[in-house]
């Protein structure tokens, strides 16, 4: 039985190679005593910048009983230590109930990809459409566009093989955690990831590293018999009696009993065809603001002091909550990144972030949110939401003249209500001065306003002075929520239609949307028999 060890902590400057006879003199035994041992956690605390450590959990193994070893432990007080056993992971027996025809699985962001694999492994051959293109095309698509070109209408930052998530810095931070975590961490890392991320605390692949990873993860689909078809935008589906009959599709119609609906929160025509289709689906509140850039080299020594830590730890990060009557909060904050243009919509603008996995760019920026709340859509309709989203960044497009400028605004003006002459970002294209306001809702500009100086308070007259905000933020979260099953995970009264992911509105973020994807193939695999 392992030992878990938790709360060791080692100065940075100390070499991860010596972990082992850390672990041995915390338990008061030789590293001879130690059969074997992991590290579960890494994660850093910055909150004495005069001695800053790394904090480490790791799962021990002995050669002898451990259980003296633990009392020891505890009555020494110097680590913490538990004899523990980590839950496994697992897929049902699969169920009874035949299939007629293969899965078909729409979306090839992480939440339809991970669908589709465990899927693939379980002998079912499932049927991922994709409405954009390889994620190989994807890249040079992203690059023209940033440099200047036309905009490609299913080809860009939202749209192809691996969804937004591939061009938004690769986070895989989760809240959640647990053997399923676990898993999705561990498929990301065989499939071209590095094995660093089964353990840091805030795991980070980079835009640069994740089309590889998924890539790497639609050819296990391709060779387990599942198949990805790319250039193929759904157009409907077709229901008889509450029961599913056929996907339309682009490039043709695709008879289905079962479908796995992970479109994403930015494919708005995929609402519109639900909504016609009876698809049970509820307003959600959404986040919605700007971004906030500054120099990284600034966001180094608010956070690391007056040392040059970066050169061990790399750029440093953060993350802030200002509460007020409606709190703001930071949201995907990228540590030496870039401002993007997260566009899906020809005639409208919006931004995010994004870094590579190096972090090496001499900008940080984050996003800065608010969450807007049903009483201010101002509309009983279920997608009143969108049509939020789409009234301001259709503004923003209507600012930039239609030619996807950025408009930018320093801080310290937002806040005063003037324009700013002078404000440059890391946005690729060309920015433009703008009052921000007109890019967003009066509650959201509202809670930036009052939110901002208490930022500024908690880095010590440190946030304001060089902040420039960029917006509208607008694709956080989605304003949808599709109805579904607790248990089953299917829509009420549509037998074989699964909502999936951040489009359906139950995860926020590459790894949640994964695993909710994961639990989807789970709960098909336990109902149906699979098709070899």
């Amino acid at each position: 039985m392992p030992i878990r060890i938790t709360n060791l902590r080692m100065p940075i400057e100390a070499s991860q190679d010596f972990l082992d006879e850390r672990l041995a003199d915390a338990l008061d035994v030789l590293p001879r005593d130690i059969s074997s041992w992991r590290l579960l956690r890494k994660s850093l605390d910055v909150r004495d910048k005069r001695a800053i450590r790394f904090v480490y959990s790791a799962e021990v193994r002995l050669r002898a009983d451990e259980a003296p070893v633990v009392e020891r432990t505890r009555a020494r007080g110097l680590v913490q230590a538990e004899v523990w056993e980590e839950p496994p992971f697992s897929m049902p027996t699969p169920g009874s109930q035949p299939l007629r025809h293969r899965p078909v699985i729409i979306g090839s962001g992480p939440g339809g990809l991970v669908a589709g694999y465990f899927l693939a492994q379980q002998g079912y051959r499932p049927i991922v459409l994709e409405r954009g293109t390889s994620v190989s095309q994807r890249i040079r698509d992203v690059k023209a566009f940033d440099a200047g070109g036309a905009f490609e209408p299913e080809s860009n930052y939202l749209y192809g093989e691996g969804g937004a998530g591939t061009f938004s810095d690769g986070k895989l931070t989760c809240r959640g955690s647990g053997p399923d975590v676990q898993r999705i961490l561990e498929l990301f890392a065989e499939c071209k990831g590095k094995p660093e991320i089964l353990y840091e605390h805030r795991p980070h692949l980079g835009s640069n590293r994740l089309p590889a990873v998924v890539k790497a993860i639609r050819q296990r689909i391709e060779k387990m018999g599942g198949e990805v078809r790319f250039l193929t935008r759904v157009e409907d589906i077709r229901l008889s009696e509450g029961r599913l009959q056929s996907v339309e599709t682009s490039s043709g119609s695709i008879p289905a009993d079962l479908i796995a609906c992970a479109a994403g929160h930015s494919a708005r025509d995929m609402y519109e065809i639900l909504l016609a289709r009876g698809i049970p689906m509820a307003q959600k509140p959404f986040q919605m603001g700007v971004r906030v850039e500054h120099p990284q080299e600034l966001v180094n020594r608010v956070q690391y002091g007056n040392k040059p830590h970066e050169t061990i730890l790399g750029n440093a990060d953060y993350s802030m909550v200002a509460h007020g009557g409606a709190d703001l909060f930071t949201f995907c904050m990228c540590a030496g990144g870039y401002i993007i243009p997260s566009v899906s919509q020809e005639g409208y603008f919006c931004t995010n972030g994004m870094s590579l996995s190096k972090r090496d760019s001499p900008s940080a920026n984050s996003g800065l949110v608010v969450t807007l709340p049903l009483s201010e859509f101002g509309s009983s309709d279920i997608l009143a939401g969108v049509r939020i989203q789409q009234q301001y960044e259709k503004r923003a497009y209507e600012l930039g003249r239609g030619e996807y400028r950025c408009p930018t605004q320093r801080a310290r003006d937002f806040i005063a209500g003037r324009k700013t002459h002078d404000a440059k970002s890391s946005y690729p294209r060309e920015s433009m001065s703008a009052d921000l306001r007109e890019v967003l809702p009066p509650y959201i500009a509202k809670a930036i306003a009052d939110g901002l100086p208490r930022m500024d308070r908690t880095w010590k007259g440190r946030f304001l002075d060089e902040a420039v905000l960029v917006g509208p933020e607008s694709r956080g979260s989605s304003p949808i929520r599709m109805i579904r099953d607790d248990i089953t995970r299917q829509s009420p009264g549509i037998e074989g239609f699964y909502p999936v992911g951040e489009g359906a509105g139950y995860a926020g973020g590459i790894v949640s949307a994964a695993v909710d994807g994961l639990k989807t193939a789970r709960a098909i695999v336990a109902r149906y028999q699979p098709l070899t």
